[in-house]
């Protein structure tokens, strides 16, 4: 599954070996390259054969190795590690980068890093670096006998000589090496990193994101549901309705559709539709939004669970929402997280008007995502129906038909307040 490890952060990897690919884009005017240094508890090397580089690609217990090569204007530094091979008195691999022409990192465009090890494909977005020309970029260690990375992205403003010294390397003084004071480590700002897409497929996926709550947290979330023209030479059927349901901490339930039900973003229920779209096309899919106020359920005085299904109306036209290929996106900050479960196409689908494409729990801390693959009975206008039940939440596909223009049905066992 794909991750998104934010500087700071750290997690466990299911393989001892793999490979760290970092890239940028190729440029003379910089001269980059990659360093990895072999330490020891104390975070030092425990001799020059503890360095990897450029003209030492190989250590000679085969912790790792270095490959550097261009594709296209692309520049791709690439270790091979494997830390079940790591020598008696070493515990940790530290990836490094230099800017060899004093330029710094400021101007170096499409820097990442990516960790691939087992089925984990990590990414580690940069932050925003000014004048230093070294970075520590990750770190490759085992505790407790597991294997982890470690998105660090801090920068040094003294290069190679200031990594060196750092991990206790000798180098040569001359008047070009820095001082103790300018090797000392120095924290850079660190930016939001790019997005990278999680995509939950499986009806057993789950993806947990934590809430920021510092002055840079994200105002909304966003969430969509996306789909295509079927290719059936028909204009007329592409129209889903992307339908919220809301599960509140006191068991009441509300809905959400776009026009008549459009909800509140700043009030009861903090969840806004942003409008209506009838049209979809191979090229230009369907979207329809809601934005989600990060606060809803502190606001709200307790934990909150989403349903987000899609609705074709018997009006539109007979199609097969399987075939629309709808699909839920979560946008908050960096994290985007998409629940593709893909709907088996099966005889008597154009009955079928109802699909849930996704659950979203929210509490004051976390947000919690999943597909869910659930859909209405034959030829049934049920709504998705949440219900709080055993400190979880219980899906049923049973709650009362809503139609555009009409108000909800009330007095009922279940209705919508």
């Amino acid at each position: 599954m794909d991750q998104l490890l934010q500087p700071g952060g750290n997690i466990v990897i299911n393989s001892f070996s793999g490979t760290v690919a970092v890239t940028h884009d190729i440029d003379n005017n910089f001269d980059i390259n990659l360093t990895a240094f072999l330490l020891n508890d104390a975070d030092k090397v425990n001799g020059d054969t503890g360095i990897v580089f450029y003209n030492q690609p190989e250590d000679p217990d085969g912790v790792c190795s270095l490959l550097t090569e261009d594709l296209g204007n692309t520049r791709n530094h690439k270790i091979t590690f494997h830390l079940d091979k790591f020598p008696s008195g070493i515990s940790k691999i530290s990836i490094t980068l230099t800017e060899d022409n004093n330029r710094g990192f400021s101007k170096v465009k499409n820097l990442r890093a990516v960790v691939n090890a087992g089925n984990n494909i990590i990414s580690l977005s940069p932050g925003i670096f000014s004048n230093e020309n070294g970075i520590v970029v990750l770190e490759l260690y085992i505790i407790n006998g597991q294997p982890k990375v470690k998105s660090v992205w801090k920068g040094f403003s003294s290069g190679l000589n200031g990594l060196c010294k750092n991990f206790g390397v000798e180098v040569q003084e001359d008047s070009t090496i820095p001082s103790p004071n300018e090797i000392e480590e120095k924290h850079t700002e660190i930016s939001a990193p790019q997005p990278v897409l999680i995509s939950l497929k499986k009806k057993e996926d789950v993806h947990k994101i934590s809430l920021i709550k510092n002055d840079n947290a994200p105002d909304k979330i966003l969430v969509s549901a996306t789909w295509i023209d079927n290719g059936d030479r028909n204009d007329n059927n592409d129209d889903l309705d992307l339908r919220v349901g809301i599960l509140l901490p006191d068991g009441r339930m509300k809905i959400i559709q776009a026009p008549d039900k459009a909800g509140d973003f700043n009030k009861d229920p903090y969840v806004f539709h942003t409008g209506d779209i009838t049209k979809a096309s191979q090229s230009c899919p369907g979207k329809e939004t809601v934005h989600v106020n990060p606060k809803i359920s502190t606001l709200m005085g307790g934990r909150v669970v989403l349903v987000c299904s899609v609705y074709s109306a018997v009006s539109n036209g007979a199609v097969s929402i399987a075939s629309l290929k709808p699909k839920m996106r979560m946008e908050y900050g960096s994290h985007v997280v998409e629940c593709s479960y893909e709907f088996e196409k099966k005889f008597g689908g154009s009955f079928i008007y109802t699909y849930v494409i996704g659950l979203i729990e929210i509490d004051q801390d976390n947000i919690t995502l999943k597909p869910s693959g659930q859909t209405s009975k034959f030829m049934s206008e049920a709504t998705p129906w949440l219900e709080w039940h055993n400190g979880t939440y219980k899906l049923t596909m049973d709650g009362p038909p809503v139609f555009k223009g009409v108000p909800s049905p009330t007095g009922g066992k279940k209705s919508y307040s």
